[in-house]
């Protein structure tokens, strides 16, 4: 992919509402059998040179393994040594901290434009053996994952998280750019109505992370404006929420101090009732009970 240039202020922007999101997912929609995402770790990689692309995602797994993953929409064997740089700077990396670096997985997944027979995932130079782990959204059932999802958000019913991961990586399932630019804006459109508002700031931060290479920055600042908009508006809504419980619950002690008031005076349940209807007569033999118990 050509290095967009938005890409890494995209990442920035993202990466923490990605990494509070991501525990718990897999890549078994993509057709990858690892195990589930434990953390998102930064990308950076000091041992590698400025010129070069920043490594896309970087992942703890829960088994202790660690997933660098990479995004291509085309097939060079010279990538690989990309690769074996992005995997010696993750150990150089562990090395300047003193720890262990533990055991490393090499992902790639590749957009709709790359075939499985198309790749190698050895790279073999002797001194040097590199395993890839590949994935190839070509395989993929683009069109009836879209519709599917369509369905699921316009019933207005919660997303799984394999159909979330599908969700953010669905426009690099196309082949061509065009098509994967406009199922980018039409996979936006469709986070935009998710009604869980958790999931939809990570559909919407994971399109812009996993598609930034393709973004346009119309479209990328668009995604940055709902996520705020969406923050902010789930911001209002639990304030919202908080009051009406706390005038729920102002509410509900004021009639209970009238209920009380009226037990002492000797009115009659039914007329209690009458007088308070937020209490039922049940409710109001249970207070009755509770202040002849207290007096």
């Amino acid at each position: 992919m050509n290095q967009g240039g938005i890409a890494y202020q995209n990442k920035d922007i993202t990466s923490k509402l990605l990494a509070e999101n991501f525990k718990g997912k897999t890549f078994r929609v993509y057709g990858l059998d690892i195990p589930e995402v434990k953390a998102v770790l930064p990308t950076n990689i000091p041992s590698v040179r400025a010129n070069e692309l920043r490594l896309d995602n970087l992942f703890e797994l829960v088994d202790g393994t660690i997933a660098l993953v990479d995004y291509e929409s085309d097939y060079k064997k010279e990538d690989k040594v990309k690769y074996l740089n992005y995997l010696t700077g993750i150990a150089n990396r562990y090395q300047q901290e003193k720890k262990v670096c533990p055991m490393l997985r090499m992902i790639v997944i590749y957009t709709g434009d790359i075939e499985r027979r198309q790749v190698s995932d050895e790279y073999d130079i002797g001194a040097v053996r590199m395993t890839l782990e590949p994935a190839f959204l070509s395989e993929l059932d683009s069109g009836g994952l879209f519709r599917h999802l369509k369905e699921k958000v316009e019933r207005n019913e919660p997303l799984d998280d394999e159909e979330l991961m599908g969700f953010i990586i669905l426009p690099l399932s196309y082949r061509k750019k065009e098509e994967k630019e406009e199922k980018i804006r039409e996979s936006v459109s469709l986070a935009a109505q998710i009604q869980d508002r958790s999931q939809q700031v990570f559909a919407l931060a994971g399109i812009l992370a996993f598609s930034d290479k393709l973004i346009d920055m119309e479209t990328a600042n668009k995604i940055r404006r709902m996520i705020e908009m969406t923050k902010v508006g789930w911001i209002i809504e639990q304030e919202k929420q908080e009051a009406i419980a706390r005038a729920e619950a102002e509410k509900r002690q004021a009639a209970r101090e009238s209920v009380i008031k009226m037990i002492r005076k000797n009115y009659p349940t039914e007329e209690i009732a009458f007088i308070v209807s937020s209490f039922s007569q049940d409710e109001i033999e249970t207070v009755r009970r509770e202040i002849a118990e207290t007096e």
